[in-house]
């Protein structure tokens, strides 16, 4: 069974950085893609930023220059360095992932949060 698990979230103050990491486990032969959204209260889950087997990345506006994706697939983990933080950057941080076993099916991680105070 394939998993993936956040870590890195918690609370920090407007212009701090977080690092966020996903690690997947299970049985896992490769990774199509692999994304962070980010769901804030109220509003509906949103493409943060994206990074492909090939290393194309890929980010929202509102995150670009600030934030950077990337991924170390032999360890089966991704990372979403975060600088710069602003206080509309507060969500639910989720890892997403299309990865390949007996067929390529997309999982989610369970979130983690982060807060950005003013």
């Amino acid at each position: 069974q394939v998993q993936l698990v956040e870590s890195g979230g918690g609370l920090v103050q407007a212009g701090g950085s977080l690092r966020l990491s996903c690690a997947a486990s299970g049985n896992i032969r490769g990774f199509s893609a692999m994304a962070w959204y980010r769901q804030a209260p109220g509003k509906q889950r949103e493409l943060v930023a994206s990074i492909t087997s090939g290393d194309t990345t890929n980010y929202s506006d509102s995150v670009k220059g600030r934030f950077t994706i990337s991924a170390d697939l032999a360890n089966k983990m991704v990372y979403l360095q975060m600088n710069g933080l602003k206080p509309e950057d507060t969500a639910v941080y989720y890892c997403n992932a299309d990865i390949i076993t007996n067929w390529v099916h997309t999982y989610w991680g369970q979130g983690t949060q982060v807060t950005v105070s003013a």
